[in-house]
């Protein structure tokens, strides 16, 4: 007669569970960006915030003036200039981003022939490189034999010194940012096509226009994605403006372009005056985490569920 041996299986330990071993692969696959994003921005943002603090100029020993660069850029009119630039710049910019994102998202949403084509024609504008897409504007621009200028001399039309007349040079950098809308166009392809298609084929059997199922039925629901959207346009066009001021503008004419991210160049490599340069991008860098937090304290549990 054979022996039997029973035995009740104990517990795993935790530390064995599916989850558990789940958690630490996420952790390590995790690990090289986060390692990343410590040295390369946690690391640089921990010291621009401690010479704020400081009297420096890279050439002498940072030197301890506590409130003294705050109250000195407060001051200064410059500083004021930058910030309703910046102001003017990033929400300007983000509108124009945000609908035009939207209504390519509409008319390339659905499934046809050639429309990853376009898809991707539009998304490429999202990818070149900073310094390639502001020489093309540039060259766009130039007054004397730029296509823009070209196109409307050639039907009638004022030909504006785009970069060169103060009325027209900041305006032409929120054109310039407005055409980059690749990837708010697929994040808004994503959320249309998500969707719930009962809505419109309810919708039909109704009668209901093209306009009537946009304003009652799309509209309302992709208001998330897009304040989503908008808020991170914001944030993106606050504190990415340096190539294109440095290549296109030089902050000029005057201080019509002068935005933030090129005024803390200008004055931590021109002036040297690092502590104040530091002080601002605190300041730059407060201001948009207090407006995410407003925002994520508003809207952060905003959205829709279909199972409601």
């Amino acid at each position: 007669m054979n022996a039997f041996r029973f035995s009740w299986p104990g517990r795993v330990p935790a530390s064995r569970s599916p989850l558990a071993r789940y958690r630490r692969q996420l952790w390590l696959l995790l690990a090289p960006f986060l390692a990343g994003a410590l040295l390369l921005i946690g690391l640089p943002a921990l010291l621009t915030f401690g010479l704020a603090f400081t009297r420096y100029d890279a050439l002498t020993p940072p030197v301890w003036s506590g409130w003294a660069n705050f109250a000195a850029i407060l001051q200064r009119e410059v500083f004021w200039i930058a910030a309703r630039n910046t102001l003017v710049f990033a929400g300007a910019a983000a509108l124009l981003q945000v609908l035009g994102a939207l209504g390519l998202a509409l008319l390339l949403h659905p499934a046809r022939r050639g429309v990853h084509l376009y898809r991707g024609g539009v998304y490429l504008t999202t990818i070149l490189p900073d310094v390639a897409y502001a020489l093309i504007w540039l060259w766009l621009f130039n007054p004397l034999y730029g296509p823009v200028n070209l196109v409307l001399g050639g039907i009638g039309l004022p030909q504006p010194a785009w970069l060169i007349d103060p009325a027209t040079a900041l305006p032409s950098l929120i054109a310039m940012a407005a055409f980059r809308v690749g990837e708010g166009m697929l994040l808004l392809i994503a959320a249309r096509q998500a969707l719930p298609a009962a809505y419109y084929q309810a919708a039909m059997l109704d009668g209901a226009g093209r306009w009537a199922i946009f304003r009652h039925i799309t509209w309302p629901l992709l208001v998330p994605w897009l304040l989503l959207l908008f808020v991170r346009d914001i944030v993106v066009a606050a504190h990415s403006t340096f190539t294109a001021v440095y290549i296109m503008t030089g902050g000029g004419p005057g201080y019509a372009t002068t935005l933030l991210p090129y005024l803390v160049f200008e004055e931590a490599f021109s002036h040297l005056r690092i502590g104040q340069a530091a002080a601002m991008l605190t300041l730059l860098f407060a201001a948009i985490a207090l407006f995410v937090w407003f925002v994520y304290r508003r809207l952060g549990a905003w959205g829709y569920a279909d199972d409601l």
